[in-house]
């Protein structure tokens, strides 16, 4: 599903720059679970953003299902990612002014894949899916982290994509709420969606097929996981 080949992600940084991917290759197939680890710094959420089509490699190239994001234009990046990713993110983002419910459906809105008289339904559907279906008509402000977590990860499979990303998305729950949050990411897994986590949690391991380790943008370990 996933093809990086040789990407170089530079930002500028006063009169230099500072390397964030270096030359980074790899291969996801589809229906993998991977962990993606290392020291702040390493490039973990650069790429990330580079698999959503947020950032653009600065060299080489990065395929999704055989896409290549580079030759896409602003518009139709941004609507092929309406429609093939999911993200989920340490701090939720839900919006505050609307609904659980609400906050599901926007991207259904955006992306207008779902039609508009099954929008709500397929909300309900997905709350109840992550367990917080009685949450539905009530502002993020009220749920606790974890349940607001779980809203995030259901407005992530909005659009039923086929690759959910997800940057620390246990990183501000306490040790039981994020097993919890992981046990659904390895649920959605196991259904055959392709999941690609940054995480410092340890017991990341327990849930993912493989670990791929990066230090200074680069990829310095990649195995299989036994849990």
């Amino acid at each position: 599903m996933i093809e990086i080949t040789d990407v170089v992600k530079a930002y500028p940084l006063g009169e230099g720059e500072v390397v964030a991917a270096d030359r980074l290759s790899l291969s996801i197939g589809a229906g993998e679970f991977v962990a993606v680890v290392g020291r702040s710094g390493s490039g973990k959420t650069t790429l990330l953003n580079l698999l959503a089509g947020i950032d653009r490699p600065s060299a080489g190239t990065v395929r999704v299902s055989g896409t290549d994001l580079g030759a896409l234009s602003e518009s139709a990046l941004a609507e092929w990612r309406g429609r093939n990713v999911g993200l989920v993110f340490q701090f939720f983002q839900l919006l505050p002014t609307l609904t659980v419910a609400e906050n599901v459906m926007l991207p259904m809105d955006f992306a207008a894949a779902i039609p508009a008289v099954r929008r709500r339904d397929r909300a309900l559907e997905l709350l109840d899916r992550v367990g917080i279906g009685d949450q539905a008509g009530k502002l993020p402000s009220t749920l606790s982290g974890g349940q607001q977590q779980r809203a995030a990860i259901a407005r992530a499979l909005a659009n039923d994509p086929p690759l959910l990303l997800a940057d620390e998305p246990t990183g501000n729950l306490d040790s039981h709420t994020a097993g919890a949050v992981l046990d659904v990411f390895a649920g959605l897994n196991a259904e055959g969606r392709t999941i690609v986590v940054v995480s410092h949690e340890r017991d990341i391991r327990s849930v993912v097929d493989r670990e791929i380790v990066l230090v200074d943008g680069r990829v310095v370990a990649d195995e299989g996981v036994t849990a």
